[in-house]
């Protein structure tokens, strides 16, 4: 299997340390999208959408545990029942507010990716087919989603 990057996320955060965990704890944090030239013709009519999923390769990650403490809770989950980016396969996935577009470049809020994040791919958000009312949290339910503090696992 052979993934190339389209493009390439630049935003605010220079660090995993300055980094949010995810989009919700981003609040309006910009971004800028640069999606490669060659790929730009794939962006026609995404100016319609309110927000786009980015799909990334968390360059940055760390090592590989399949269980392990995250960000919200002490107890050790499997990597697959979480978020955390240190993955078999480093997949990152967010959504963000599309705020505007200049021809390959698209500016966004609430990113919560490190800068110069290598990215694979854009998808539209699309309420009728991507959001689910009725769906469970699992292990995540009534936790206080304010993270931990920084440094550590």
């Amino acid at each position: 299997m052979i993934v190339e990057p389209i493009g390439i996320i630049h935003g605010p955060f220079r660090t995993k340390d300055d980094c949010p965990i995810q989009p919700a704890f981003a609040s309006n944090a910009p971004g800028r999208i640069e999606v490669f030239p060659q790929f730009a013709q794939g962006l026609q009519d995404i100016e319609g959408f309110s927000h786009i999923y980015l799909i990334y390769w968390l360059d940055r990650a760390g090592e590989v545990k399949l269980v392990r403490p995250t960000f919200l809770d002490d107890r050790e989950h499997g990597v697959f029942a979480s978020r955390h980016p240190c993955r078999p396969n480093p997949l990152g996935l967010s959504i963000v507010r599309l705020a505007g577009r200049r021809e390959n470049i698209l500016d966004v809020e609430g990113i919560d990716v490190l800068d110069q994040t290598p990215l694979l791919d854009i998808k539209p958000y699309v309420p009728k087919f991507d959001r689910i009312d009725q769906a469970a949290e699992g292990w995540t339910a009534g936790l206080d989603w304010r993270p931990k503090p920084k440094g550590r696992e």
